[in-house]
C-alpha cells in the first residue's frame, strides 16, 4: 500500500489536476493507493476570511463566497465531460450555501470560536476532494471517496487537534480492510473529536494527514506531491546555489521543517519514523526529478552537515535578576506562564551563572508574553531582583542541520567564525545534546547574508563569492574592472570564486546590480545610471548587506577616503589605492585599523605605495617576525621615475609631464607628483606602518620645482613649467656633470634617540 498527498498548488486548477492524474495513472495497478488532496490553493484563507468579516458584522464575506463559488463551478466544467457535471455542480453550490449559512450564523452571534473555524475551514478539502474523485472516475480511474473524518479521530482542541493514535488505527484497520483493493481518495486537514465534531490538525495539515493514515495503515511508503523537487540544502529563494538533498534521515528533515523548511509539514515525520516508513517528497510538475527520500537510515554523504534553514519574525525575551541565581522554580514559573498564554517557545537558552534566561518566540506573541510574564514576576520586579522582561523584535533563527554533525569537532566554530567575519551578531545559541542542531538568533536584517555565508561555508567549501564595490573608474579603475572581466572564467575554473562588480560609480553617476554589473558594457549603464551622491551610494552599500563584500576605492578623492569608518562596522573589506585615509591623521588612520579588526573586515592599502609590488606586506611580515625598522629609502613616485628618466634637457620639461599624464602616471593633479606631496604620504604610510607615531608635519619636502608653480590652475602649472626651463636643464646638466641621474629620494630613518624622521 501507498499512500499519495498533493498539496494546494498541485490542485491549484484544471491543468494541475491533470498532471496529478496522470502521476496516479502511472502507479502500479498491484498497489493500493490511498490518496490525499488539500483544498484548491488559497481556497482555506479565503473561507476563514470569510468568517472573520461575518464576525466583524462586514458582508464582503458574501462577494468573497461568490466568487470560490465560481471558482469551483469552472473547475468541475473544466474537468468533466458535459453529462458528467450536473450532480457535481450541484453538491459544490449546496456545499458553499452551507457555508453562506454558517458565516450568518457567524453574523448574528458575532462570534468566530475554535470549532466554527475548523467547520468552515474543512470545506476545502471536502469539496476539492470529491471534485478529483469525480474527474478520476470519468477518465478511467476507479476510486472510492472516504471522508477522512471517519478515520482519524482527535481530542477537542479546535484548529490543531491532537490525534488519537490507538483509535485511528482501529478505524484504518476496519475501513481500509472493507475497502482492500480499491484506490481511496480522502480529504487531508480535517479529522473528527469523541462527538463527532469536525476538528483539524494544523495548517499543513493535510501531510500529516498522509502521514497518520501511512502509519496507522502500515503503508510501504508516503509520498507527498508538493511544487518544488525534494527539500533543498537551503532555501532556494534565498541562497542562489542552494542543492537539492537526495536522501535525508527522519531527524535532519523534522530538524529542518521546524526551523522553516516549508516543503513538510512539521508533525508528519513523527508517525512515519515510530514504524519505520519512508516518506519520498515528489514535484508534481516535475515527476521525472529524483526528489528528496527521506528515511531511518544513516547516510553518509561526505557532509557533517545535511541542511540549513531560518525562521523569521522572531522576538527575544529576556529574563534577568540577580534575584534568579541559585533560586529553583524561576524557568519552571517562566515557561508555565507562557504555556497558559498558549505561547510557543522556539529557542531557550540561559545563562550557567543562572542570572538570565532567553528564550525566543513569535514576534506577534511578544506583548502578550511581556504583560504575563511581568504580572508572575511582579514581585520579584518590584523588590528589585529580577529586571522586567526585556523584548528585542525584527529578529531570526538560523539553524545548521545533520546528524552527522554529532563528535566532529570544530563545526560551531566554522559556523560562528564565518557569521562573523561577515559581521553577523550572534544573539543568543542553543544547540541540544544530540548535536544535531546548531541554532542561532541574529537580526533579521542579516538573514540573507548569513544562509548564504553558511551554504558557502559548509555546502560549497571550493567556490566563494566576492561582491565588489567599486569607486573610481579613471585609468586605474578602468583597467581593474577589464582585468576582472578578462579573467572571470579563470576565476572560477581555478581558484574557485566568482567575482561580481555589485556597484560602481565615478564622481557624476552610480549604478548597483546584485545579480552584478555587465563588466562588457559597464560605460554606457554608468552613464544612464543615476546621480552619484557618496552618502547614497555607502547608505546602498550597506543596505544591500551582501556577504564577502568588499569596498576598492580606486579615487584621490578626500570625501571617499573618509567614509571608510562607516563602511568597516558593516564587515565590509576595504581595499584602497586612495592614498589620503592612511596619510591622514594619525588618529583617523589608527581608528580605521582599530575598526577593521573589530569588525572583521581586512583594510588592504597595498597599492598605496610601490603599486604591484609587495612592499606594506613585506613590511609587516618583518615586524611580525620580530624585527625593527631602522631605515627606509626608496624612489616612491613613478611619475618623477619616468620623467627623470625621459628628460635629456633636449626637450622642454613640461613637455616630458605631459607626456607622462597622457600615460597615466601622474596623479589627477600632476602637481602633487611632481611637488613631492605623493611621495611625503608614502613614506608617512611607510613610516607608520613601521610602528612609528608620524604626522604630514613631521615629514622634510626638499622640492625642486619653482613656488610659482604651484599657483593657479594645472594649466597655468604648465605654462610656469615652460618659463623655468632653464631651472630644470640646470637641475639636469649638474647631475650628468657628476655622472649622475636625477631622482627624487624618500629616506627615513630613526635617529640613536628613537625618534622617527623621513
Amino acid at each position: 500500500m501507498q499512500v499519495l498527498k498533493f498539496g494546494g498548488t498541485s490542485v491549484a486548477n484544471a491543468q494541475n489536476i491533470k498532471k496529478v492524474r496522470d502521476i496516479v495513472a502511472q502507479k502500479p495497478s498491484s498497489d493500493q493507493l490511498i490518496i490525499i488532496f488539500s483544498a484548491i490553493s488559497g481556497t482555506t484563507d479565503r473561507l476563514l476570511q470569510c468568517g472573520r468579516l461575518a464576525s466583524g458584522g462586514h458582508l464582503e464575506f458574501r462577494e468573497i463566497l461568490q466568487q470560490l463559488v465560481q471558482d469551483h463551478l469552472n473547475l468541475v466544467k473544466e474537468l468533466l465531460p458535459l453529462n458528467n457535471q450536473s450532480s457535481l455542480l450541484s453538491f459544490v453550490v449546496h456545499q458553499f450555501h452551507e457555508v453562506e449559512d454558517i458565516c450568518n450564523g457567524i453574523l448574528l452571534l458575532n462570534e468566530f470560536s475554535g470549532r466554527t473555524q475548523d467547520r468552515i475551514a474543512s470545506f476545502g478539502e471536502l469539496i476539492s476532494s470529491q471534485v478529483i474523485s469525480a474527474f478520476f472516475s470519468s477518465s478511467g480511474i476507479k476510486n472510492e471517496w472516504l471522508d477522512a473524518r471517519k478515520l482519524i479521530t482527535t481530542d477537542s482542541t479546535f484548529t490543531y487537534a491532537a490525534v488519537n493514535f490507538r483509535k485511528t488505527e482501529e478505524n484504518c484497520r476496519q475501513l481500509t480492510a472493507l475497502h482492500s483493493g480499491s484506490m481511496l481518495i480522502m480529504p487531508g486537514f480535517i479529522a473528527s473529536d469523541e462527538k463527532g465534531n469536525t476538528t483539524t490538525l494544523g495548517r499543513g495539515g493535510s501531510d500529516y494527514t498522509a502521514a497518520i493514515i501511512g502509519a496507522a495503515a502500515g503503508a510501504s511508503l508516503v509520498e507527498i506531491w508538493t511544487d518544488v523537487s525534494g527539500m533543498m540544502t537551503a532555501d532556494p529563494r534565498v541562497v542562489s546555489n542552494a542543492k537539492a538533498i537526495k536522501e535525508i534521515s527522519y531527524h535532519e528533515a523534522m530538524e529542518l521543517s521546524h526551523f522553516g523548511a516549508r516543503v513538510i509539514y512539521p508533525p508528519t515525520i513523527q508517525p512515519l519514523m515510530d514504524k519505520k516508513i519512508p516518506v519520498w517528497i515528489k514535484n508534481t510538475f516535475a515527476p521525472e526529478d529524483h526528489g528528496t527520500e527521506i528515511n531511518a537510515t544513516l547516510l553518509m554523504n561526505g557532509n557533517t552537515t545535511r541542511g540549513i534553514s531560518s525562521i523569521n519574525g522572531i522576538a527575544l525575551l529576556s529574563l534577568e535578576g540577580s534575584g534568579m541565581v541559585g533560586i529553583p522554580g524561576f524557568s519552571r514559573r517562566l515557561f508555565e506562564t507562557l504555556a497558559s498564554h498558549h505561547i510557543n517557545v522556539i529557542l531557550i537558552t540561559q545563562a550557567s551563572s543562572e542570572h538570565s534566561i532567553c528564550v525566543g518566540v513569535e514576534e506577534h506573541f511578544s506583548a502578550k508574553a511581556k504583560e504575563a510574564i511581568d504580572a508572575t514576576f511582579s514581585f520579584e520586579i518590584e523588590k528589585g531582583n529580577v529586571n522586567p522582561l526585556v523584548i528585542e523584535k525584527a529578529m531570526a533563527i538560523i539553524a545548521l542541520v545533520g546528524d552527522q554533525m554529532k563528535s566532529h569537532p570544530g563545526i560551531s566554530g566554522r559556523m560562528f567564525g564565518v557569521l562573523g567575519r561577515n559581521g553577523v551578531n550572534v544573539r543568543a545559541i542553543a544547540q541540544g545534546s544530540s548535536e544535531r542542531n546548531i541554532s542561532a538568533v541574529i537580526c533579521g536584517a542579516d538573514i540573507l547574508k548569513a544562509l548564504n555565508v553558511l551554504h558557502e561555508e559548509f555546502f560549497e567549501a571550493t567556490f566563494k563569492q566576492l561582491n565588489l564595490y567599486v569607486a573610481g573608474t579613471g585609468n586605474v579603475g578602468s583597467k581593474l574592472l577589464g582585468q576582472i572581466f578578462q579573467q572571470q572564467d579563470f576565476l572560477q575554473r581555478h581558484l574557485r570564486v566568482q567575482v561580481r562588480v555589485v556597484g560602481l560609480a565615478n564622481s557624476r553617476h552610480m549604478i548597483f546590480s546584485e545579480d552584478g554589473i555587465d563588466l562588457s558594457n559597464w560605460k554606457i549603464l554608468l552613464q544612464k545610471g543615476e546621480k552619484m551622491n557618496t552618502d547614497t551610494f555607502i547608505q546602498r552599500m550597506q543596505e544591500k548587506n551582501l556577504r564577502n563584500s568588499i569596498f576598492v576605492d580606486v579615487t584621490a578623492n578626500e570625501m571617499v577616503a573618509g567614509t571608510y569608518e562607516f563602511i568597516f562596522p558593516k564587515s565590509i573589506s576595504v581595499v584602497a589605492c586612495n592614498k589620503i585615509a592612511c596619510s591622514s591623521s594619525f588618529e583617523y588612520y589608527t581608528k580605521l585599523k582599530k575598526l577593521s579588526t573589530e569588525f572583521n573586515a581586512q583594510f588592504l592599502f597595498e597599492t598605496n605605495v610601490g603599486a604591484s609590488l609587495p612592499v606594506i606586506v613585506s613590511l609587516n611580515d618583518l615586524l611580525r617576525s620580530g624585527d625593527n625598522i631602522h631605515t627606509m629609502e626608496a624612489v616612491l613616485s613613478g611619475t618623477l621615475n619616468f620623467v627623470f628618466n625621459n628628460y635629456d634637457g633636449k626637450k622642454s620639461f613640461a613637455s616630458v609631464v605631459k607626456q607622462a599624464q597622457d600615460e597615466g602616471y601622474t596623479e589627477p593633479d600632476p602637481r602633487l607628483d611632481l611637488g613631492g606631496t605623493d611621495v611625503m604620504r608614502k613614506i608617512l604610510i611607510l613610516a607608520r606602518e613601521a610602528g612609528q607615531k608620524m604626522e604630514m608635519e613631521d615629514i622634510t619636502n626638499n622640492g625642486f620645482l619653482p613656488a610659482s608653480c604651484f599657483d593657479g590652475s594645472v594649466d597655468d602649472f604648465y605654462k610656469e613649467m615652460l618659463k623655468h626651463e632653464s631651472h630644470f636643464k640646470k637641475l639636469y646638466d649638474e647631475a650628468a656633470a657628476k655622472n649622475c641621474k636625477l631622482k627624487f629620494v624618500a629616506q627615513y630613518s630613526i635617529s640613536p634617540l628613537g625618534v622617527g624622521g623621513a
